[in-house]
């Protein structure tokens, strides 16, 4: 039976909108089509339906949710045509890397009736620059919340027993790889985020793209007992000998990582609750935590995470905001669009992927 995996290649981060686009999809792909035009024209429910189809078809697909609705698309990819579908429409912009050869642009912007859409033009710009707005503010929340973040994993820094903590990740390499010896061809990463702030709240989909993984290593531990560290030393290690490896990032801090997964060995590290009991095996990094220093804090760590939950429900009461904002901008798009001929795209589409079967 054919598999979904569902993934962010995008981010609402203390950074502002963060992009992992460029590993959607590797650059010599059969073809990656990037569909531009704006709200309410139809770019993620055309990538819904080409994506429905060739999973009844019995391909796997990936599909990529948009952080700032998790409900559509940013991307569609179907791994065995090498082929995706990307939206390119700001803030996620996409540059075709080889055009003709493997990107091409295709603007559903055509299939507008223009004589309408002007009679709004003023209410379109007045609810695009609210939602630049709320999104403009949600980010400086999260980039208040990074702060909060970061003086609970300073005290937990202080607290960690680094060394044990080296020894059982050396232990860990080993007992993964098996002693194998560096390749002397470098493997490959791709990145992509585990999960998002979006209007919906903090979703995650580990579950999805783990899937296949039969030894999944629990990391235990709060912030700054050295989650990423571990995971970052080990898929390091694992580009040195050679494999493919997943790297799945959080939404706060994008270069934090989340869960890796090396397809290969069917292994995956992670620190995501869903595998808290449903595991192949616990680390358990807060018994590296000096107990008396952990003590010390314990009355200012609550109150940061206190400060911290705060922040980033505010930062996401502004995204779901944003959102409402945005459907109403939809709203003077959709009866201005040609449908009819955005489905007879969507066939035309759908016979030239096929033919990368071949």
């Amino acid at each position: 039976m054919a598999k979904v995996r569902d993934m962010f290649p995008g981010g609402n981060t203390a950074e502002g909108f963060y992009s992992y686009y460029d590993y959607i999809i590797e650059k010599d792909a059969n073809r990656k089509i990037v569909i531009k035009g704006g709200p309410g024209v139809g770019k993620s429910s055309l990538m819904k339906k080409i994506g429905a189809e060739m999973l009844d078809r019995g391909y796997d697909i990936e599909l990529h949710h948009c952080s700032s609705d998790n409900e559509s698309l940013d991307g569609l990819v179907i791994p065995k045509l090498r082929v995706a579908f990307l939206d390119g429409t700001a803030p996620h912009v996409v540059d075709p890397v080889n055009p003709g050869a493997v990107d091409e642009i295709i603007n559903l912007g055509n299939y507008w009736n223009f004589e309408n859409m002007e009679k709004d033009k003023n209410d379109i710009i007045r609810c695009n620059k609210e939602v630049g707005r709320l999104f403009k503010r949600a980010y400086k929340y999260l980039a208040a919340a990074k702060y909060s973040y970061e003086t609970i994993e300073d005290k937990n820094k202080e607290a960690l027993e680094f060394g044990l903590s080296n020894v059982v990740c050396d232990t860990l390499i080993k007992e993964i790889f098996c002693g194998q010896d560096p390749s002397v061809i470098q493997g490959e990463q791709r990145h992509m985020f585990g999960s998002a702030y979006t209007p919906n709240g903090w979703i995650e989909y580990t579950e999805s793209f783990l899937q296949d993984a039969e030894r999944v290593y629990f990391l235990k531990g709060d912030i700054g007992t050295g989650k990423t560290t571990i995971m970052r030393k080990v898929y390091k290690r694992a580009i040195e000998l050679g494999y493919f490896v997943e790297v799945y990032h959080t939404p706060l801090k994008p270069h934090k990582i989340e869960s890796i997964y090396i397809p290969k060995l069917k292994v995956s590290l992670t620190s995501s609750n869903s595998y808290r009991t449903n595991n192949f095996k616990v680390i358990d990094l807060e018994s590296f935590l000096v107990e008396d220093i952990v003590s010390k804090y314990q009355k200012e760590i609550e109150a940061d995470r206190k400060i911290f939950e705060f922040l980033i429900s505010t930062a996401i009461s502004n995204i779901s905001t944003a959102k409402k904002m945005h459907d109403i901008m939809e709203k003077y798009y959709i009866p201005n669009m040609d449908f009819e001929q955005v489905d007879k795209l969507r066939e035309r589409l759908i016979q030239r992927i096929l033919k990368y079967e071949k």
